[in-house]
């Protein structure tokens, strides 16, 4: 590769792509969000919110133990999964193609349509992007809260502004599918509609799912003026279908913010225990699956039993930690829900680039420890880039050339009497990268720049593109797929930073609370002697809980925060095999103690103490409001009781 810097007009300044330089270059597509007067309520049986990803989750326990039952019964499952109302057969045409081996997201929408509502759609009050890269190896989710504003698409009809979850029912599947594209700007690949009856008869035939309950939820105030019902009690257990349901959908006490969370915490749950089904419980899924799912792919058509196979593959090998929750930041309000353009963008750009890396580097910077960035491939210092235009939008090109210079990239501009536009056209659809075949290396490096964009390919340079290259050994013609964000994380991103955990010593806080349930358990009680400052014990009745699971007894101890909804516990309990625990990111020794720290991308979701036969969880609020600092220090201040 060449070590020197070529021909370009500097870093002040980039070609937008029509051959004008931009100083410095533009958002591509803003986002905006506005206010508008509420809108009446709605009935107990429009609020039966549904939750759709056991669909994915399902494909995956395929892949852990039950892949012969996909082969048997493979073709059966992809013809009932492929769209058959004219609704969804509709909205598919209008999804986006992806390559195999390219980033995908899928778009995910959890419907409640009964007997009452005829031939309308019903209520779609989970709308959900998931983001698979094997290039990475990530997933991400982002969330919709059903009463977000926003600029609602409806072919056929004029913008108009509401809540989000008002798509659904007055477009159908495809003014949900419009409304997210025009409010995210991502292309989306999938789409997944699953009604509610359907969630709860999967989770039931799959034996249920272990949970990590944060705290008492109960609610028998039912009826047209009330909330649908749930009783459960705190603590990590088995949840039935109609459990699970109840669960993801609940927000009487806290808010709309919070029953997204759920649902991501469901997610990630049902992702943990992927290895316990046979084959006999997932072929028993046909009925219930055909009855209550439908998936589309771009061009309409159903997924095919080799994609099906292969997002099971990277589903079951995923690593612990690279299950990332996205969250759309400072929404305020109660039925209506508002935020700042920029929040909505942030969330986007960390939906689309999601950091592998960043369990080690929070952990890192929890622990005080030197972080080692992984060496992989080749060195971008040494990799000279020349973007080209070829999508026809002003600023791609430009926008794509700093993207990559933030990553270390050489970027060099064409010659002066040539414009930065591909010089066959802005017809491109998907992103070429042309490699000088008679420089070393520089086929490696057009595969290594070719996953930092969403369907992308590569090939050797032509004699219609070498005279652009300006001597650099790959030429990038930015197509339509590019929506103004590389995939993966830029490495000029700030590291995170250490801070003092947010704690106080307090033993006496449950000191005597625990005292009086030792002798209910086998194994020997721990204590709290650090809280985090300001949570107090949530007086919840029981607190702690002790019950049995799977014959192991355990006790659930619950504090809270004192902000609404935020809840975070002390579980302990002498069954190493819980499924919760399969997925540990690292492990560390203080003194004689071991500790395993379980991650949901930066965020420190769990730590685990492993002592004396037993093990004691430090589980983190659903939003993992408590700092990794803040995890560590209260999962070292835990003491035996004497």
């Amino acid at each position: 590769m060449r070590t020197t810097l070529k021909r370009g007009i500097g870093r002040g300044a980039d070609l937008n792509g029509n051959g004008h330089a931009v100083l410095p270059p533009g958002v591509l597509t803003p986002i905006a969000l506005y206010r508008q007067p509420p809108r009446g309520g709605r009935s107990i049986g429009r609020r039966l919110a549904g939750f759709f990803f056991w669909l994915l989750v399902l494909v995956a326990m395929v892949a852990g133990g039950a892949a012969g039952g996909l082969y048997l019964y493979g073709h059966d499952f992809a013809a009932a999964t492929a769209p058959h109302s004219k609704a969804l057969k509709r909205a598919a045409e209008h999804l986006d193609y992806v390559a195999p081996d390219k980033p995908a997201i899928a778009l995910v929408l959890g419907t409640d349509h009964r007997y009452v509502d005829g031939k309308a759609p019903g209520r779609s009050d989970t709308m959900m992007l998931i983001r698979t890269d094997p290039s990475n190896h990530t997933v991400s989710l982002l969330s919709f809260p059903r009463d977000m504003r926003v600029a609602i698409h409806c072919p056929g009809r004029s913008v108009w502004y509401d809540k989000i979850n008002a798509a659904y029912p007055t477009c159908g599947p495809l003014g949900s599918l419009e409304t997210v594209k025009a409010l995210t700007n991502v292309p989306i690949n999938y789409l997944i509609s699953v009604n509610f009856l359907g969630f709860i008869q999967v989770v039931d035939k799959l034996g249920g799912v272990y949970m990590d309950v944060d705290r008492r939820y109960f609610n028998n105030h039912r009826g047209p003026t009330g909330y649908a019902g749930i009783n459960l009690e705190a603590g990590y257990q088995r949840l039935s279908g109609k459990q699970a349901l109840d669960f993801v959908r609940y927000r009487h006490t806290d808010s709309d913010l919070f029953r997204v969370v759920r649902q991501q915490e469901f997610v990630r749950a049902a992702k943990e225990q992927l290895g316990r089904y046979s084959n006999l419980q997932v072929t028993s899924l046909l009925g219930p699956i055909k009855r209550n799912v439908e998936v589309g792919r771009a061009g309409g058509s159903g997924v095919d039993l080799s994609t099906m196979l292969n997002y099971a593959g990277f589903f079951h090998s995923l690593p612990g930690g690279h299950f990332v929750q996205v969250k759309i930041q400072g929404l305020e309000g109660q039925s209506d829900l508002t935020t700042a353009t920029q929040n909505v963008t942030n969330a986007v750009q960390q939906f689309m680039s999601p950091d592998p890396e960043a369990p080690q580097k929070a952990n890192a910077a929890a622990l005080k420890e030197k972080y080692k960035a992984k060496a992989q491939g080749i060195n971008p210092k040494s990799i000279f880039v020349t973007v080209l235009n070829g999508n026809g939008i002003t600023g791609s090109a430009a926008v794509a050339g700093t993207q990559l210079r933030q990553r270390n990239y050489q970027i060099l501009q064409p010659p002066g009497s040539l414009r930065a536009d591909s010089p066959d056209g802005w017809n491109h659809s998907r992103t070429r990268i042309f490699y000088d075949a008679t420089e070393k290396n520089a086929k490696q490096a057009a595969k290594q720049v070719s996953k930092l964009f969403t369907d992308a390919s590569t090939g050797p340079m032509t004699p219609r593109f070498q005279p652009y290259a300006n001597g650099a050994e790959l030429v990038v013609v930015v197509g339509k797929s590019y929506q103004g964000t590389l995939s993966g994380s830029s490495p000029s991103a700030p590291p995170p930073q250490h801070h003092p955990p947010h704690t106080t010593h307090d033993p006496g806080a449950s000191l005597s609370l625990m005292r009086a349930i030792r002798r209910k358990l086998s194994f020997r009680v721990e204590y709290p002697t650090m809280i985090d400052s300001g949570s107090r014990v949530d007086p919840e009745p029981p607190n702690p809980r002790v019950y049995t699971v799977q014959g192991h007894k355990m006790a659930r101890l619950v504090f809270t925060t004192g902000v609404n909804g935020q809840y975070w516990g002390i579980q302990e309990m002498n069954w190493g095999g819980a499924p919760a625990l399969a997925e540990k990111n690292f492990v560390r020794h203080f003194g004689h103690r071991t500790f395993e720290f379980f991650y949901s991308g930066s965020n420190l979701h769990m730590v685990v103490l492993k002592e004396n036969g037993a093990t004691y969880w430090v589980v983190n609020t659903l939003d993992d409001a408590l700092s990794p600092e803040t995890m560590i220090s209260i999962a070292r201040g835990l003491r035996p009781l004497r």
